[in-house]
């Protein structure tokens, strides 16, 4: 079975670099049929069911290890100094993956270059502000950004959350398109946890949300190797110069405040400067960049997280840390939740039973008026009924005489 990783790959090689399925097939070892099935599939597969795995597998940091000291290091020394280790295979496996991982390498490393072709990459990083933001009630959280780099034209954008979860990454990644004006070809990301979920013989495995996402961008992702930030050496300085000149005097009442006068401040200032590597302003470099932009896709990929919890005895859903009430009396039922920045949207059986606004505050508790009322008329009854205390009314019985006629 074939995963959303393969899935990503076919749709970006078809779609945005027009290879034909024969192409796409030989290139990915799988038959054509399975290339029509997966461009068939106009959303990732969600299954996928996990390898055996390589008695190789425990070593592959070590390979890796060796590789980047020397990537010319051939197999048979490779396999010595693995012996020592407890590698007990043989060197057949070993050459066909240092095969497999000296273009990898070869790849990222080629990415330290200072010149970049118009559209033809992005350099993602998330920066640490330092900065805290209230967020109600007394409590205040850090705010991150993910900083999207365009190389070419030096333009950049910032989308600022309180987390870096895998969720709160790809929402910000499509903020980020957003304003840059569209999707180049490449984008370069750290080996961040919210980003890659594991590793494949050696290979950096995309965690599935972002690969789902990259795919439905056409967007061809080069993880760099651990400890390497030199391969996003644009996306740093970018950072060194918000931290200098965005952030310095500045107050924020919000994230939404601060989302605001960093992109003023990015059109009236960034923008307007005279970027000495390209040699033009940066907003005119970027204008003619934007022409090289893949346009985002229409509608927009649902990035939202869905999960499913269980009603607690008091009328609520924890999500994040926080409570959320729901209507009385689903106490134990499981229900869906939909997650996004800003809502929390709870579904019992498809329909929608309670929405409310995201709420930031450690241990919070979001109580919608409505619940809130219904839960006091139900612990009413139920104080009345365990008390004996419950008025029933006296029937008029003469209503049954007239109907019969006897009255």
């Amino acid at each position: 079975m074939y995963n959303v990783q393969d899935w990503a790959e076919v749709h970006r090689l078809f779609h945005r670099e027009s290879w034909s399925k024969t192409a796409i097939a030989e290139k990915l070892h799988m038959s054509r049929n399975t290339v029509d099935r997966l461009l068939g599939l106009q959303e990732p597969p969600r299954y996928e069911r996990a390898g055996a795995g390589s008695a190789l597998d425990a070593y592959m940091d070590d390979i890796v290890a060796m590789l980047e000291e020397n990537p010319r290091a051939p197999a048979t020394v490779i396999l010595e100094r693995l012996r020592p280790l407890g590698y007990a295979g043989g060197i057949t496996v070993l050459k066909q993956r240092v095969a497999k991982l000296r273009p990898v390498l070869r790849a990222a490393r080629s990415y330290q270059r200072t010149s970049y072709l118009p559209g033809e990459i992005a350099q993602l990083d998330w920066w640490h502000t330092g900065v805290d933001i209230p967020v109600g009630k007394g409590a205040g959280r850090e705010a991150f950004g993910l900083v999207t780099t365009l190389p070419h034209s030096a333009a950049h954008s910032t989308v600022f959350t309180f987390g870096r979860t895998t969720a709160e990454f790809c929402a910000a990644v499509v903020g980020c398109f957003e304003r840059l004006g569209g999707v180049p070809e490449k984008a370069v990301t750290d080996n961040e946890s919210c980003i890659v979920g594991g590793r494949h013989g050696g290979r950096a495995k995309l965690a599935d949300p972002v690969a789902a996402l990259f795919g439905a961008l056409l967007l061809r992702p080069v993880v760099l190797r651990p400890r390497f930030p030199e391969g996003k050496g644009q996306d740093e300085r970018t950072v060194g110069y918000l931290e200098t000149s965005f952030l310095p005097l500045r107050r924020f009442g919000s994230l939404d405040d601060l989302q605001d006068q960093h992109d003023d401040w990015a059109t009236t200032v960034a923008f307007e400067r005279h970027h000495r590597r390209v040699g033009a302003r940066v907003k005119d470099a970027w204008r003619v960049e934007k022409g090289y932009l893949r346009a985002l896709p229409d509608p927009l990929p649902d990035i939202d997280s869905r999960l499913e919890v269980r009603v607690m005895k008091d009328g609520f859903v924890r999500v994040a840390d926080v409570d959320y009430s729901v209507p009385p009396g689903l106490s134990g039922r499981r229900v869906q939740v939909r997650l996004s920045l800003t809502d929390v949207v709870v579904h019992l059986e498809g329909e929608v039973i309670a929405q409310h606004r995201r709420s930031y505050v450690p241990a919070d508790v979001v109580l919608d008026p409505a619940h809130a009322r219904a839960l006091r008329l139900q612990r009413t009854a139920a104080r009345q009924l365990t008390a004996g205390d419950v008025v029933v009314p006296v029937a008029d019985l003469s209503r049954y005489d007239a109907l019969v006629g006897l009255a």
